[in-house]
C-alpha cells in the first residue's frame, strides 16, 4: 500500500536529538483530540502520528510497549501514551501524555452530561461526533492493514493473529486468556531459538517499510532514565498509590461508606484493577451495579452514556464518568446537584486513571530493558501478532456498531457472534465511512481533513434529518 502523505508543517528531528517538551505537548494534545473509535482507533492515531509522521520512536519499540500495555488492567491506549511519553521525557513526559490523552474526552463527556442532566437530549452535539465516528472507521481499517503487514512476517505470526481473532469474535474467549496463550507460545518459541519468533529488524529507508528503532529520534538504545531504578520505581509508585487511595480513605472516614462519593470512589477503584481486555469486559457489570445496586442510573441510561463515550475522543472506559456524574446528580446531599455531579465526575476519572500511571511507572523500566531478551522478545512478538487479531476484532465490532443501529448476539454450536440486523443499516454512516475509506486509501488524503469533513457532514445530517 502506498504511503499516505504526512504532516510536514511541524519541525522534524534527527536520531539522537532531544525533542523539546513544548513540542511534545502539542503533539500529545493533537493525538488526544483525534483519539476516537475506542482502542483500535486510538492506537491507530498514535501510531500514525508518533511513529510514521514524527518518527519519534521505531516500530519495534512501539509494539513492545503496546504488548506490555495490553497485559495491564485499564485502557491500553492511554497507558501506551504514558509509556511513550515517559520514554521521551521521563516522568513529566508520561504524566503529561497520559493526562492530555484523557482531557478531551473528560471535557466532552462532562459537557454532554450537563446537557443530558438538564434537558435529556444531546442529539445535535452527538451529530458532530457521529460524523467523526464514521470517519474514524477508515483510520481503524488503515491501522489494521499497516500494523498487520509489519507485524505478521511469517506463517506462524499470521496463524496466531487469525486464531486470536477467531477466539475473540466467534467464541468470546476472555481477552486475558488469548493474550496469555499467545505469550506462552511465543516464550517457548523464542527460547527455542526459532527465527519465526524473532522481531524483524532492518532500516526503514525504503518507502512503506517499518521505521527501525535505530532510525527514530529516540534511537535504538535504552535511555538512561528508562533503565531499572528501584529507588525511583518505589518512590513514584508510593506517591501514585497515595494519590489514588488516600482520597478514597478520606471519603470513607469523613462521609461514611453509604455516601454517594464514597461509593463512587470505592466501586471505581475496584474497577480500575479488573478492567482487563478493555472497557467492554466490565461495562455490563458496571451497568448492572449502577442501576440495580446503587440506583445511580435509570435502565437504558448506560447506553446513552456509552454513546457519549463512543463518539467522543479518549478511552471508552471514560463512560464511568457519566455514571458517577448521574449518581451524584440524583443524590447530591447538601450540594447543588450540578456541583455534586461535577465533583463526582472528577472523582470517578481520578480513581479510574491514576492507577494507569502506577502500572506504567512501576513496570515499564523493567520491561524496556528486556527488549533484547530472546524468550521475552518471542513472547511479545507472539502477543504482537495476537494484538493484530485483537485490533481486527475491535475494528469489526466498531464497524458493526457504527454502520448498523442494532446488533444482536447469535449463539449456537459453541459460537457467540455479533450479527447485524440488516434492516437497521445506518445509511448516512455507511456513506460517510465509505467516503472516508475512498479519501484515505484512494486519494491518499490526510487524516485530519477527512475527519473534519466527516464531522461537518455528520452535523449537517443531524440538523436536517436526525441521526
Amino acid at each position: 500500500m502506498a504511503d499516505i502523505p504526512l504532516d510536514t508543517s511541524r519541525p522534524t528531528y534527527s536520531p539522537g536529538e532531544t525533542i523539546p517538551f513544548n513540542e511534545a505537548l502539542k503533539v500529545w494534545a493533537r493525538v488526544a483530540a483525534l483519539s476516537f473509535g475506542g482502542p483500535a482507533g486510538q492506537i491507530a492515531v498514535m501510531h500514525r502520528i508518533i511513529v510514521e509522521e514524527k518518527k519519534w520512536i521505531g516500530e519495534h519499540r512501539f509494539l513492545h510497549a503496546l504488548n506490555y500495555c495490553m497485559l495491564l488492567p485499564g485502557p491500553e491506549a492511554q497507558q501506551l501514551a504514558v509509556y511513550i511519553g515517559w520514554l521521551l521525557h521521563r516522568t513529566k513526559g508520561g504524566l503529561a501524555a497520559g493526562a492530555l490523552f484523557v482531557l478531551p474526552g473528560f471535557l466532552s463527556i462532562l459537557a454532554l452530561s450537563y446537557i443530558y442532566a438538564a434537558f435529556g437530549d444531546v442529539t445535535v452535539i452527538e451529530g458532530l461526533f457521529f460524523g467523526l465516528k464514521a470517519g474514524v472507521l477508515a483510520v481503524v481499517l488503515q491501522a489494521v492493514m499497516r500494523i498487520g503487514t509489519r507485524a505478521l512476517k511469517n506463517p506462524v505470526m499470521i496463524a496466531i493473529a487469525i486464531a486470536a481473532f477467531i477466539a475473540l469474535f466467534l467464541f468470546r474467549v476472555p481477552f486475558p486468556i488469548v493474550i496469555i496463550a499467545a505469550g506462552l507460545i511465543g516464550f517457548i518459541g523464542g527460547r527455542s531459538g526459532s527465527p519465526m519468533f524473532k522481531v524483524g529488524g532492518g532500516h526503514g529507508g525504503a518507502r512503506g517499510e517499518a521505521l527501525a528503532d535505530a532510525d527514530s529520534v529516540l534511537g535504538e538504545a535504552t535511555p538512561e532514565h528508562a533503565r531499572p531504578n528501584l529507588r525511583w520505581s518505589l518512590s513514584i509508585s508510593a506517591i501514585l498509590l497515595a494519590l489514588w487511595l488516600l482520597p478514597v480513605a478520606g471519603l470513607l472516614a469523613f462521609l461514611g461508606p453509604d455516601n454517594v462519593f464514597s461509593q463512587v470512589a470505592v466501586f471505581f477503584s475496584q474497577m480500575a484493577v479488573v478492567t482487563f481486555g478493555g472497557a467492554y469486559a466490565v461495562l455490563a457489570y458496571v451497568a448492572q451495579e449502577a442501576v440495580q445496586n446503587y440506583s445511580w442510573l435509570q435502565p437504558g441510561e448506560m447506553l446513552d452514556g456509552l454513546g457519549m463515550a463512543e463518539t467522543t475522543p479518549g478511552p471508552l472506559i471514560q463512560v464511568v464518568q457519566f455514571v458517577g456524574f448521574m449518581g451524584a446528580f440524583r443524590d447530591p446531599g447538601s450540594l447543588n446537584p450540578m456541583v455534586a455531579a461535577t465533583l463526582a465526575a472528577v472523582l470517578t476519572t481520578w480513581v479510574t486513571f491514576v492507577p494507569c500511571f502506577l502500572w506504567i511507572f512501576l513496570g515499564a523500566p523493567f520491561i524496556e530493558v528486556l527488549r533484547d531478551n530472546k524468550a521475552l522478545t518471542g513472547a511479545l512478538s507472539a502477543i504482537t501478532a495476537a494484538v493484530v487479531g485483537v485490533i481486527a476484532n475491535l475494528a469489526v465490532w466498531f464497524g458493526l456498531h457504527t454502520l448498523f443501529r442494532q446488533v444482536v448476539q447469535w449463539q449456537g454450536f459453541g459460537l457467540n457472534v455479533d450479527i447485524p440486523v440488516w434492516a437497521t443499516v445506518n445509511l448516512p454512516a455507511v456513506v460517510l465511512a465509505a467516503a472516508g475509506v475512498i479519501a484515505i486509501f484512494g486519494f491518499k488524503a490526510k487524516m485530519i481533513p477527512v475527519l473534519l469533513a466527516c464531522a461537518a457532514a455528520g452535523m449537517a445530517w443531524t440538523l436536517t434529518a436526525g441521526v
